[in-house]
């Protein structure tokens, strides 16, 4: 399965971590509630995985979603950090999530 967030094509999206690997990537955070998806946070890490199971923002996703919180990914193996953080900060000026850097 795959969901489009802007221009891009992320996997998933996934309830819980199961199929995520710790590869470098994308990863966008949405709010699953009446038939539709709502993105509440974006970011990028070398070690996407880990980086969501651990994540410092987790509770500012909860408050945000009346649904359930899922996760889906961009894996960016050719890219470096700056080129993840470019993505990242693409989508975050195109849809203003709620969580995290604005």
């Amino acid at each position: 399965m795959t969901i489009k967030v802007g221009r891009y094509t992320f996997e998933g999206p996934y309830t819980n971590t199961d199929s995520l690997r710790d590869n470098s990537g994308v990863y966008a955070i949405h709010c699953y509630r009446d038939n539709a998806y709502y993105l509440i946070d974006v970011g990028e890490s070398a070690t996407v995985k880990t980086r969501v199971e651990n994540h410092d923002r987790k509770d500012c996703w909860t408050r945000n979603c009346s649904g359930t919180v899922t996760v889906s990914v961009l894996y960016t193996p050719s890219q470096q950090q700056a080129g993840r953080m470019a993505i990242e900060q693409e989508i975050r000026n195109q849809f203003n999530p709620p969580c995290g850097a604005r």
